[in-house]
């Protein structure tokens, strides 16, 4: 059985980053999103300067649904590892506390946090497999790997010298959830360990910033599934956004340092458009085919981005007013990967009518 955390309950009527109620349903700007090629589109919100602007919910959705994070959670992974190298409990360029990888002899001691944030460890794996069920994500997530994903990821051997070859990891990123909970308590009790983590991540990450609708998912030894499944609300998703900008709450206090967002929107050496477990928007995807919309020149935007069309976009724009603001677009939904970049380029107009 999976460990889960505790459940805060949400209000139906959730207030925005800004303190203030929510507004009826109205698209505005976001209509494009909810076209009949952006199907399932399920909820979008624009917010400018912390005020959301439009909100719109496709049927069947509202404010007292929470929706599926699925890779976006490996943005949020990263912020709490940059909780704990600000501690001075975690070192970025010194080798992962990984203990399974200390024997003589083992090259993947060479592994460093900073190769595990940039998905360039080079560890073994097929994020995306065919057959589907081939995926070593897929395995361990849902198959064999469940009670212990961590033990299953750690376990992979290398197939490139650390920091050479981009690999985006769904299980590197759960190698990382492990290193925080290792750091955080030295209990082997699931439940000891689950909620520790859920506890660090609430106080230092969720709770400043507003955030009360967050589940975050455990596997059966109690390691947060941070590669994949958190799960909130459209509105508080929308406050997380507000940290990719300066890692401030909205009452100014200063959650993420400014040392560690900048090396989350640094470019990994291996791979232009990424940076530490968040993508950037630049030219120069390795396959040639960029994750987000470069050539629509937004290049402050960096986006969370999920499996089957989940997005939190951040990026520096201009007003009606003429004058200029930040923005973060939201959009969540269950759209496959030969529909999602229509998807992806009526995200990129809306981000660019605002950045010029």
């Amino acid at each position: 059985m999976k460990i889960k955390s505790l459940l805060m309950v949400g209000s139906a009527a959730l207030m925005l980053a800004s303190g203030g109620a929510a507004p009826a349903d109205d698209a505005g700007p976001l209509t494009p999103l909810f076209a009949a090629n952006q199907a399932e589109a399920r909820a979008a919100i624009l917010i400018e300067d912390g005020r959301v602007i439009a909100k719109h919910y496709g049927v069947g959705y509202s404010d007292a649904n929470r929706f599926i994070s699925w890779s976006m959670a490996k943005s949020v992974t990263a912020m709490l590892v940059g909780e704990l190298v600000s501690d001075g409990k975690l070192q970025l360029d010194a080798p992962a506390p990984i203990a399974e990888w200390r024997k003589p002899g083992d090259p993947r001691g060479a592994i460093t946090l900073r190769q595990l944030l940039n998905m360039a460890a080079g560890l073994e794996h097929t994020e995306e497999g065919q057959p589907v069920e081939n995926s070593d994500t897929n395995q361990v997530l849902f198959v064999s790997g469940t009670q212990d994903m961590a033990a299953r990821s750690i376990a992979q051997p290398l197939e490139a010298k650390p920091g050479e070859k981009f690999e985006y990891s769904s299980l590197t990123t759960i190698i990382l959830s492990e290193i925080i909970t290792r750091t955080l308590t030295d209990s082997r009790d699931p439940r000891v360990r689950a909620q520790t983590y859920r506890d660090f991540l609430y106080a230092r990450l969720f709770t400043p910033v507003g955030i009360t609708t967050a589940f975050p998912e455990f596997d059966g030894a109690g390691t947060q599934i941070g590669g994949s499944l958190i799960h909130m609300s459209l509105d508080d998703f929308g406050r997380l956004g507000g940290l990719l900008h300066e890692g401030k709450a909205p009452d100014g206090t200063q959650v993420i340092t400014p040392e560690w967002l900048a090396f989350l929107k640094q470019s990994s050496p291996a791979n232009p458009e990424y940076g530490g477990q968040l993508w950037l928007n630049r030219p120069g995807a390795p396959d040639g085919s960029p994750s987000l919309f470069p050539q629509k020149g937004v290049p402050s935007l960096v986006s969370m981005n999920g499996h089957l069309g989940q997005y939190v976009m951040a990026f520096d724009g201009q007003g009606k007013d003429g004058k200029p603001h930040r923005y973060v677009l939201v959009r969540l939904g269950k759209t496959q990967d030969t529909n999602r970049r229509p998807v992806i380029d009526a995200m990129g107009d809306i981000a660019a009518s605002f950045a010029k």
